[in-house]
């Protein structure tokens, strides 16, 4: 079947992002036992990845990049927020590296990397984690089926088979 909006698409991925040595290495991917499995046309993936997957159906191979731009966009230098060491008064003093999940004061949630800890604060780096990266997706179309109601009215797939797992 051919991938269209309304319908949900089951496959496979590889991602792949260069070093700066200019090699390729995997980052994510998603397996025939664990496919990535969406609505397609409902905004929850990136909208270059679903452009190129358009003309595609059951079976088909796929193999394409997105330039940094047309994925997570360019690196913000002005993205980082210094956070006052007494938010984690409650909890322990995150470790350099880790990830945070915030909140913005519109109730907006987004996650943040540790990047360094002073004496009286926390620096977060708030870009995404592949933000100024171009992205190389390898992987296989497993399955393509209409919607059902339920997934069109939740907006998001329930799974491969259109059921949540229990």
């Amino acid at each position: 079947m051919k991938i269209n909006p309304q319908h949900v698409v089951s496959l496979t991925y590889d991602l792949y992002v260069d070093q700066e040595d200019g090699s390729e290495v995997l980052t994510e991917s998603a397996s025939e036992e664990q496919p990535l499995t969406f609505l397609y046309g409902a905004g929850q993936m990136l909208p270059k990845f679903e452009e190129n997957l358009s003309t595609l159906s059951t079976g088909d191979t796929y193999d394409f990049r997105l330039s940094a731009e047309e994925a997570y966009g360019d690196y913000d230098e002005e993205a980082v927020a210094n956070l006052p060491l007494e938010m984690f008064r409650e909890a322990e003093v995150p470790e350099i590296g880790s990830i945070l999940p915030l909140q913005d004061n519109n109730g907006n949630r987004f996650q943040g990397q540790v990047v360094s800890v002073a004496t009286d604060s926390v620096i977060v780096d708030l870009n995404h984690p592949m933000a100024g990266q171009e992205l190389h997706f390898k992987g296989n179309i497993l399955n393509v089926r209409p919607a059902t109601p339920e997934e069109l009215s939740h907006g998001h797939a329930h799974g491969p088979d259109g059921h949540h797992a229990h």
